[in-house]
């Protein structure tokens, strides 16, 4: 190897090791079940992601959306495969995540994502417009955290209708099934306004479309309530990425 690519990958473990050993330390909760403390606690999981936990609670997040084994689970933005891992791990050799992203987040995560397939029988990745994409039937939770507020594109060809979009994933979820969203919140009133400026979204936005496909919302969780941000800060500003006051919504199809 070149003397300057030894040292790069010298320096990029050096500063995942730190960032591992400086980060917070995070437990899973003791009333977590087997597959979800299995799940989070993985040795196979990247120490970047590891090191993210205390900020993210993935243990409770994924209790939030009632992962079980054998259980199938939709990852839509599954780019970056924070959940993934997780998810796959969750629902065990008998379940199966199905990750669908939109084709222009191919850059943040395809490559990533179609070799995540190859490796994993419990687990298939596809591209889909959201408008049209063709979810399995009778799954049972879908997962989006963190990308409703990236809906609604500058180009028409990338945005989407998020009224069909909800409908499509009531139509794939079992009755009683759980429909989990995560995202950054925006202030109350703004709407859509802050989604492609501060990759924001009112939460009371993200209800009301939801709710209006035929879902009830069960819980809005404070799980990853943060009063010191003000709302007026991108979720990518210096020092407050990963740290925002974030909506943690749980939706359930009525049992009936």
């Amino acid at each position: 190897m070149h003397p300057l690519r030894f040292a790069a990958s010298v320096l990029a473990v050096f500063v995942l090791a730190q960032a591992a050993a400086q980060a917070p330390a995070y437990s899973v909760p003791a009333n977590a079940p087997a597959n979800i403390k299995r799940a989070v606690e993985s040795q196979a999981r990247p120490a970047d992601q590891r090191a993210r936990d205390a900020d993210r609670k993935p243990a409770e997040t994924l209790m939030l959306a009632n992962v079980a084994e054998g259980q199938r689970v939709v990852e839509l933005a599954a780019f970056g495969h924070y959940w993934t891992n997780m998810l796959a791990e969750a629902v065990g050799p008998r379940g199966q995540v199905y990750m669908v992203d939109m084709p222009w987040t191919d850059r943040f995560g395809g490559e990533a994502a179609r070799a995540f397939d190859a490796a994993h029988d419990n687990a298939t990745y596809t591209q889909a417009h959201y408008n049209q994409m063709q979810l399995p039937q009778n799954v049972d939770a879908v997962v989006f955290v963190q990308f409703y507020h990236d809906l609604k594109r500058m180009d028409a060809a990338e945005s989407v209708d998020t009224a069909d979009m909800n409908r499509k994933i009531f139509a794939a979820l079992k009755p009683g099934g759980t429909y989990l969203v995560v995202d950054h919140k925006a202030e109350d009133g703004s709407g859509w306004r802050d989604a492609m400026t501060l990759h924001r979204i009112d939460p009371a936005t993200i209800k009301s479309e939801v709710t209006a496909a035929g879902f009830e919302l069960v819980q809005d969780s404070p799980l990853l309530a943060n009063p010191a941000d003000d709302k007026k800060q991108s979720m990518r500003a210096a020092g407050l990425r990963g740290k925002t006051d974030q909506a943690v919504l749980v939706f359930r199809k009525p049992a009936r």
